[in-house]
């Protein structure tokens, strides 16, 4: 059963995504809050919580900072930004504050569950137009660190593959197609290259491995 949370102020969008999420016998929605500061509070009575969707604008604490705050005290919990934003300081910002996955909430049901999914497998999904903004948004960085200062992190050959492939864009079922092992390989070779890059979410980890030269 995976245990979901939902943040979300405006009551129709958050009966439309209950609605979506009720077909599914494998999903129970455990707390629904208007604004994150909320959400907070019933996590602190329970946070038996696999994945929480969060809306961005919301009032009292929005979704960038309660996302921050999850982040540091529930790291096991994924976190799925749902929103009608797909403006790119939204998209970076919500990077940068550690969600796993960015959706936009005309996404159908299916792709919704599909979401869920792929981002407790460790994945991090994004709806085609936002995944597009991000990745402009990787490339038009410039890097200029001094060599002294970049840290040194060291990947192994296989990690290297891994880390070329998700550069790429491609899903992990996808990568061990391409490298003939299993999902469950490459599952475990990704937590492997985010604890060493200490990265909260795929967008993050590929950012630090260009900064570090890795890709």
């Amino acid at each position: 059963m995976y245990k979901i949370a939902i943040a979300e102020d405006n009551i129709f969008a958050l009966n439309a995504l209950k609605e979506k999420l009720s077909v599914y016998d494998d999903i129970s929605i455990i707390h629904a809050a208007n604004n994150g500061a909320e959400l907070l509070e019933l996590l602190d009575n329970n946070n038996d919580i696999n994945l929480i969707f969060m809306d961005i604008e919301m009032p009292v604490l929005n979704g960038i900072e309660t996302t921050q705050k999850i982040k540091q005290q529930y790291t096991d919990i994924k976190i799925v930004m749902i929103t009608i934003y797909d403006d790119d300081e939204y998209i970076f910002n919500a990077i940068k504050a550690g969600a796993d996955s960015y959706i936009l909430k005309e996404t159908k049901a299916e792709k919704i569950y599909e979401t869920i999914i792929d981002t407790l497998n460790g994945g991090s999904v994004m709806s085609p137009s936002i995944a597009l903004k991000a990745l402009k948004l990787l490339k038009s960085t410039t890097y200029s660190i001094p060599k002294k200062d970049i840290e040194r992190i060291t990947l192994s050959e296989r990690e290297t593959e891994i880390l070329e492939q998700l550069s790429n864009g491609f899903t992990n079922k996808r990568i061990a197609q391409n490298l003939t092992i299993s999902p469950f390989t490459v599952k475990r070779h990704i937590e492997n290259i985010y604890q060493k890059l200490q990265a909260h979410n795929r967008i993050g980890m590929l950012e630090k491995a260009r900064k570090n030269r890795l890709i």
